[in-house]
């Protein structure tokens, strides 16, 4: 069995394999190119892109901790416009998917948008950040508010007939609801998880060590959160779910894909081996070889409660 095929379909979306690198550790592809041959990846997810650029929040907002680390960059990037004018000519000679993770403080932002890039051929899917403040509503947490989902999800479904993903947030309660909320509303899959939220501090000075104080956790510290996520959504809906949480070598993406995913990201393992993803790859081609699997798309869901 030599022809194992590693293709996966998620809504109108086809990856030549389920290994997607994810968005925030990436930047928007240069910045990794040095380093993997990105044209051998299923995907990659540009850095969150705004309509207006951002700063981000002030140092220190990265700290190491064990087993991950913590993040507050703030969504910091360059804005729509030039990443239309400087980034995406880069992107488009990339013999890659290209999946444009979008971010916004309000939903009008969110589909202005979307309908801007729709109109570029090249981006082939968008994955929408709800884990994003509302300023029109104190700053509440899109993400932490099922009603605030579907109201993204159905104006941005509106805007574009490309491939729509909703980034969940695990910081909240019965995430199963916020992908029903999120399919009911025209999404094509769900990417799970985005960190969770946590905070590191310097016992000498008693100051956080993240100027912002808390931070995203990622890393293999959240794996097995980010498992019984992926999961608890798998079991309660039917909608492709992209499995992201601590995935740094072959069996973890295999456990995600058993659990339940159709395909997963690779996000803070590429700061430390940013060829995993080749590596990842071919471990998937080697798995399916020696388990007589010939279509990786059978081990989605495929775990074994007896």
């Amino acid at each position: 069995m030599n022809n194992i095929d590693l293709s996966v379909s998620i809504g109108k979306l086809k990856l030549k394999n389920p290994v997607l690198l994810a968005s925030g550790t990436v930047g928007y592809g240069n910045e990794i190119s040095k380093f993997i041959d990105l044209s051998k990846i299923g995907a990659i997810v540009t850095k969150s892109i705004s309509l207006k650029p951002r700063k981000g929040n002030p140092p220190q907002r990265i700290v190491e901790t064990s087993s991950g680390m913590l993040n507050a960059i703030g969504l910091a990037n360059v804005g729509l416009e030039v990443f239309v004018k400087e980034k995406l000519p880069f992107l488009e000679e990339l013999k890659t998917t290209l999946i444009c993770n979008i971010a916004a403080s309000s939903i009008e932002e969110y589909v202005q948008c979307i309908r801007i890039l729709s109109e570029h051929e090249i981006i082939k899917a968008f994955e929408i950040n709800v884990s994003c403040p509302n300023v029109k509503d104190g700053g509440l947490i899109f993400g932490n508010n099922i009603e605030a989902v579907k109201k993204i999800t159905s104006e941005v479904r509106k805007a574009t007939e490309k491939t729509l993903l909703i980034k969940l947030s695990p910081n909240t309660a019965d995430i199963w609801k916020f992908a029903e909320a999120a399919k009911n509303e025209g999404a094509d899959a769900v990417s799970a998880i985005n960190t969770l939220v946590g905070a590191a501090f310097d016992i000498k000075t008693k100051k956080p060590k993240i100027k912002n104080i808390t931070g995203g956790l990622s890393g293999p510290a959240i794996k097995p959160v980010a498992l019984a996520k992926v999961f608890e959504i798998h079991r309660n809906v039917d909608i492709p779910i992209i499995g992201i949480g601590g995935i740094s070598n072959t069996e973890d993406a295999i456990e995600f894909l058993i659990a339940g995913a159709s395909a997963v990201q690779l996000g803070t393992i590429n700061f430390i081996n940013p060829n995993a993803g080749i590596e990842i790859i071919e471990g998937l081609k080697n798995y399916c070889l020696q388990n007589n699997v010939n279509n990786i798309s059978k081990l989605t869901g495929s775990y074994n409660l007896s």
